[in-house]
């Protein structure tokens, strides 16, 4: 019994992956409120966008990977900047076992996926400590957002003639 186990197990290639290090490579908080003075309850408007990007390091089996999020917040009432947060937070990943054509997706949604709840408390204390309530994230879909920037760059690849209208 456990010769079929082992022989069913060594068709698939066994995947292995290990988060070497997470930082914050770049962080930016300006406070616009606090700069032009607040007059009473301020209700504010979260604008919150995501970039993805993944690059193989030279040594073997290691990949760079970063999310940089911009988070722009505005009073609903007045439409006036309260602040803009902005973070490059990147984790250093050892992969094994992921075929070629896989590893694209992988590194742009599991591993970010993997990275989001530390981002997540990053960004909940730099709020809180700018001043405002702790802004605390909802969960990103990373596979939603890896299948929207594919068919964004299909639409960009089109023929100018196929447009849809």
């Amino acid at each position: 019994m456990a010769e079929n186990a082992e022989a069913a197990g060594a068709g698939a290639p066994q995947i292995k992956l290990n988060v070497l290090n997470q930082f914050v490579r770049d962080l930016s908080f300006e406070n616009i409120l606090a700069q032009k003075g607040a007059n009473g309850e301020v209700v504010p408007a979260i604008n919150v966008q995501v970039n993805l990007d993944a690059k193989k390091r030279s040594t073997e089996h290691q990949f760079e990977v970063a999310i940089k999020l911009t988070v722009d917040s505005t009073a609903k009432d007045t439409n006036d900047k309260l602040f803009l947060l902005e973070v490059d937070y990147v984790g250093l990943f050892h992969i094994e076992g992921v075929p070629d054509e896989q590893m694209h997706p992988f590194l742009l949604i599991e591993c970010p996926r993997l990275l989001f709840p530390f981002l997540r408390r990053v960004v909940s204390d730099v709020t809180r400590d700018g001043g405002f309530p702790p802004l605390n994230l909802e969960t990103i879909d990373f596979v939603a957002l890896y299948r929207n920037e594919l068919a964004r760059r299909q639409a960009e690849q089109a023929p100018e003639g196929t447009q849809l209208s």
